[in-house]
């Protein structure tokens, strides 16, 4: 599985928000708690089904996301 393959997009959970191998935990979840200063060890021992891997890849996901180009009028 790659990286960005952890990442999964279903339109019955959660809103269609990216979410981390179909559980119901949001890329945005883990990204708020990064944000907030909390260590991937404590994040990992707080969300038992987390792998380090998902985390690396919410961080990939949200730097492909924000790196593409806007077009506007």
């Amino acid at each position: 599985m790659t990286a960005l393959e952890r990442i999964t997009v279903n339109s019955q959970q959660c809103g269609g928000r990216p979410c981390i191998r179909g559980m119901r935990i949001r890329v945005s979840d883990v990204l708020d708690l990064l944000g907030a200063g909390v260590e991937i060890d404590t994040i990992l021992a707080d969300y038992p089904d987390l792998e380090r891997e998902d985390i690396y890849a919410a961080l990939l996901w949200a730097a492909r996301y924000v790196d593409h180009p806007r077009l506007s009028a």
